[in-house]
């Protein structure tokens, strides 16, 4: 498809927000949230922006950046995650997810950040074109440039065989 027929979507037309009140099933043996439950929302989070942004149910995750868990979440916790696309390739999308704990007075803290890799999927299992990203503000253009640039490493990590 010519880029200059491309449809653009927005950053906040893909946006999502979950929140999670922490429960017992949630906790690992010390206590604190598992952090598999964690992976798992995270993404389906990615998932669900991945979907809005190239508007279709058929995504798949195929990388995963950046799992470093910084501060811990207990039983009684809310803890929210906010992704949104901050690049795009031709049938790919960069999802960033913030993930923090809300505590009982209100404060965030952040608990991780994420960047997924998904691919958007046809009928047939093939990649297919998603939309491109329409930048709005000097803060997305900063995440989509980083973007690129995490892009490229990925590629060389990947041609060196990691």
């Amino acid at each position: 498809m010519n880029e200059e027929k491309r449809s653009l979507k927005s950053v906040e037309d893909s946006r999502t927000e979950q929140v999670h009140l922490i429960m017992s099933q949630h906790l690992n043996a010390a206590g604190r949230l598992f952090g598999g439950m964690l992976m798992q929302w995270i993404d389906e989070v990615a998932t669900v922006v991945a979907m809005r942004h190239a508007g279709t149910d058929k995504v798949t995750t195929a990388a995963v950046d950046n799992l470093q868990f910084k501060e811990a979440t207990y039983e009684g916790e809310l803890l929210v995650l906010i992704g949104y696309v901050t690049c795009v390739g031709k049938s790919s999308m960069e999802v960033e997810i913030d993930t923090y704990v809300e505590r009982s007075n209100g404060m965030r803290y952040s608990v991780n950040r994420a960047f997924f890799v998904m691919v958007a999927m046809d009928e047939t299992e093939h990649p297919m074109e998603v939309p491109g990203l329409e930048i709005r503000t000097e803060a997305e253009k900063g995440r989509y440039e980083a973007g690129l640039l995490r892009r490229s490493m990925r590629k060389k990590r990947s041609r060196n065989g990691f």
